[in-house]
């Protein structure tokens, strides 16, 4: 008897509910996602200055940027995975001090750490590489720095800055 029941309440719930699926109505929308990506270059230097202390030319030559320690340098590069970036740098001029003979700026050199990175030699007069890379990517590396020590220098407190440039494609 209960099973009768069961079979005659669910043939009844049939009936009522048939009818509304008959007139149900679904429909369907495509959403198109779209992004921008562009090529970006961000360089970061830390610290942005450096200090050669005064050193006996017969003991310490050349004299290496000892205050500040390896400059930390970071490449954020975002480009195709083909595109070559490059790093490159150049001083706006010989090391000069007030009533002294300048230092060539050449006196100046850096080696690099971190994968692209390139050492290399101060110029004043045509940009000099410090760093390839291809692909996007954020590549650490640092640079030491050194300077030539001499006893022709005059004495006197000398400085000179350098303009880094990343470029990417």
């Amino acid at each position: 008897m209960k099973l009768t029941r069961a079979v005659v309440l669910l043939g009844a719930i049939s009936l009522l509910v048939l009818p509304l699926m008959a007139g149900a109505a679904t429909d369907t929308q495509t959403l198109t996602i779209n992004a921008t990506v562009a090529a970006r270059a961000k360089l970061v230097l830390a610290p942005t200055t450096i200090n050669f202390p005064d050193a006996d030319p017969d003991v310490t030559d050349p004299i290496p940027a000892t205050e500040n320690g390896t400059i930390t340098v970071l490449a954020n590069i975002r480009t195709s995975s083909a595109g070559l970036s490059t790093l490159v740098c150049l001083a706006n001029g010989d090391l000069v001090a007030a009533g002294a003979t300048d230092i060539p700026i050449s006196n100046v050199t850096w080696t690099a750490s971190g994968a692209g990175y390139i050492g290399g030699t101060m110029n004043n007069g045509a940009s000099q590489a410090a760093g390839s890379f291809t692909g996007s990517g954020a590549n650490v590396g640092g640079f030491d720095y050194f300077l030539a020590n001499s006893w022709a220098y005059d004495v006197g407190n000398y400085t000179q800055t350098v303009l880094y440039t990343l470029t990417t494609p």
